[in-house]
């Protein structure tokens, strides 16, 4: 049995919809954030270290980090679906898209949420931040203009690691004029597997 130790509004959301895509059995350890800090609960550090979420326990191992998360779940189980093999054509865009999620276009994101904490004394850093997430925005937007899916003609993880990016850009009001990029946003949405993973995860609503 697969494990994952899940966090409200966290990454670990798109680790449950990747498991229903899969098809795969999994029982979900739940914590919550602390309603004050926005933080991942203590517990949390008898899992990992870190004290971050998602963790999966499966076959033995413990994993962290999304991307190696999915990469390990795909090559394990996914038996030629939701990323092209090693060798195969699409294999560097996929592994590309795969890790720009949270190597590139997750750190802008970030700063956004830290630094707006910090009130007029953050403003001297909203241009830099602004224009990086309008960049990476702009990248992702051309990239999807007239396709589906990042990768090929169809869903993979590579997608499924994006998602939480674009969740969080548009939480903040920063997908409005990326019309591409909306629409993939919601072609995911409105995926049987992502609403299966949303009633086994709970609320999810970024930006609260």
């Amino acid at each position: 049995m697969i494990t994952v130790h899940h966090l409200n509004n966290s990454r670990s959301q798109r680790i449950l919809w990747l498991l229903e895509e899969l098809g795969l059995d999994y029982e979900i350890v739940p914590y919550q954030r602390d309603a004050v800090t926005r933080l991942a609960p203590p517990e949390l550090k008898a899992v990992h270290p870190l004290g971050k979420s998602p963790v999966v326990e499966a076959e033995g191992l413990r994993l962290a980090e999304s991307g190696a998360i999915v990469e390990y779940l795909i090559e394990r189980h996914g038996q030629g679906r939701l990323g092209p093999p090693p060798g195969a054509p699409g294999r560097a865009d996929y592994l590309h898209w795969l890790h720009f999620a949270e190597g590139s276009a997750m750190l802008p994101l970030l700063l956004l949420l830290y630094v707006g904490r910090l009130g007029e004394a953050g403003a001297p850093l909203h241009p830099r931040i602004f224009g990086e997430i309008d960049n990476h925005l702009a990248y992702v937007d051309a990239a999807l203009a007239g396709r589906d899916y990042l990768v090929g003609e169809a869903l993979t993880g590579a997608d499924i690691q994006m998602s939480f990016v674009l969740e969080a850009a548009a939480a903040t009001g920063r997908l409005a004029g990326r019309p591409a990029a909306a629409a993939y946003l919601e072609r995911l949405h409105a995926r049987p597997a992502y609403r299966r993973a949303l009633e086994r995860g709970g609320p999810y609503e970024l930006g609260r």
